[in-house]
C-alpha cells in the first residue's frame, strides 16, 4: 500500500478578507474533490487572509499510480489559476501489509 501526501502554501492577491479567502478555497477544495475524491483540507494559515497551505492524500497499490495521480491533482490546481504556489512538497510513504 502507498500513501501520497502534498503539502502546498499559497498566496491569493485579490483577497482583501478572510471571507474572500474561504470563498476561492472552498471553491478549489470542491473543485479538487470532485475531479479526484481525494481528502483536502486547509492545513495551516488559517487565519491570515492571503496566505494559506492546503494538504491532500491518496492511496493506491503501487508508486507509480499514486506519484502520478498527486502529480495529475497538482497541475490541475495550479490550472484553475485562482491560488498563486509558493511551495509544494510531495511525499510517498510505503507500508508493508505482511
Amino acid at each position: 500500500m502507498v500513501v501520497g501526501v502534498c503539502k502546498i502554501s499559497f498566496l491569493i492577491h485579490e483577497s482583501n478578507s478572510l471571507k474572500r479567502k474561504r470563498q476561492v478555497l472552498k471553491s478549489l477544495i470542491q473543485k479538487v474533490k470532485n475531479r479526484f475524491n481525494i481528502s483536502i483540507a486547509e492545513v495551516e494559515d488559517n487565519d491570515l487572509w492571503q496566505k494559506g497551505t492546503i494538504g491532500f492524500c491518496m492511496i493506491g497499490n503501487n508508486n507509480k499510480f499514486v506519484n502520478s495521480a498527486v502529480d495529475r491533482a497538482i497541475n490541475f490546481i495550479r490550472e484553475l489559476n485562482v491560488i498563486d504556489m509558493t511551495d509544494c512538497s510531495v511525499e510517498l510513504i510505503n507500508f508493508n501489509m505482511d
